[in-house]
C-alpha cells in the first residue's frame, strides 16, 4: 500500500535515531534525501541499503509530480532531511501537501527536532510559544521584527553562526537589551552549549567567543 513516511533523523548524536525510523528506511522502496552525501553517512552507519534520490529546495518543484506518480503506483517512499524533522525549516511541506491533495497516506514519525530541546533548556516559559524559524535575510526582515516586538509568547528562531550577532543586535534594537534570551548550539553533540541572559549579556558573550555550529535562539515574549 502506497504511503509517504516523513522520517526525522538525528540533529547530531546518531543514537537519537529511533528503532521505528530505521525499520521504515530499511523497508521503503525509495528514500528522498536533502543531501544524499550527508544522508549516505547515516544510512551506512545503520547498514541501510535503500535507494536514495535527491529532494531539496532547489528541485522539489520539479520532482513532486514524478514522486506522486510513484506513490500512486503503490510504492512506499520515505522523506528525510539532513537533520531533524522534514518540513520544519526544511523541504517537505510541498510534497506532503501534494500527497494529501492526491489522497496518498502520509505518516510523520515522531523524532528529533532542534527547537524542542532548545526551548526546554532555555528556562523561558514553554506553555505557549511561537516558532519563527529563520528570519528573512533582507526583504521583510524589519517588518517581521516590528511585528514580533508585540508578541507576548516565547519566540523560537533558527540562525546560522555567522549571522547570530547581527540577529541579536536586531533583537536589542527592536525588543530591547534587557529582553531574556537563550542561545543553544550544537544540540546533542559533543560541544553542546546553552547561553542564557539578557540580549545585551548574550551579545557580549558571543562578541568574545564567536559561535560555531547549528543554532537555536529562544527569546522571551514581551511582558
Amino acid at each position: 500500500m502506497s504511503k509517504l513516511y516523513i522520517v526525522p533523523t538525528p540533529i547530531g548524536n546518531l543514537e537519537d535515531m529511533t528503532f521505528r525510523a530505521i525499520k521504515v528506511l530499511e523497508a521503503a522502496d525509495l528514500i528522498l534525501a536533502e543531501d544524499t552525501r550527508t544522508s549516505g553517512k547515516l544510512l551506512k552507519h545503520y547498514e541501510i541499503s535503500t535507494q536514495m534520490q535527491s529532494h531539496h529546495m532547489h528541485n522539489e518543484h520539479k520532482t513532486i509530480d514524478r514522486i506522486v506518480q510513484r506513490l500512486k503506483s503503490g510504492e512506499v517512499i520515505a522523506l528525510i532531511s539532513d537533520a531533524g524533522t522534514p518540513a520544519i525549516s526544511d523541504p517537505g511541506f510541498l510534497l506532503t501537501r501534494a500527497c494529501v491533495e492526491n489522497g496518498i497516506e502520509v505518516d510523520c514519525l515522531p523524532g528529533a527536532t532542534a527547537f524542542v530541546p532548545a526551548l526546554v533548556n532555555s528556562g523561558l516559559p514553554n506553555d505557549k510559544f511561537v516558532f519563527e524559524g529563520f528570519l528573512p535575510v533582507k526583504k521583510g526582515r524589519q517588518t517581521r521584527l516590528q511585528f514580533l516586538a508585540e508578541e507576548s509568547r516565547t519566540i523560537i528562531f533558527y540562525e546560522s553562526p555567522h549571522k547570530l550577532l547581527k540577529t541579536l543586535n536586531n533583537f536589542a534594537e527592536y525588543f530591547g537589551v534587557d529582553r531574556q534570551v537563550s542561545v543553544s548550539r550544537e544540540l546533542s553533540k559533543l560541544h553542546e552549549e546553552t547561553i542564557r541572559g539578557t540580549v545585551d549579556e548574550v551579545i557580549k558573550h558571543f562578541e568574545n567567543k564567536p559561535p560555531k555550529g547549528e543554532i537555536v535562539i529562544v527569546l522571551g515574549g514581551k511582558k
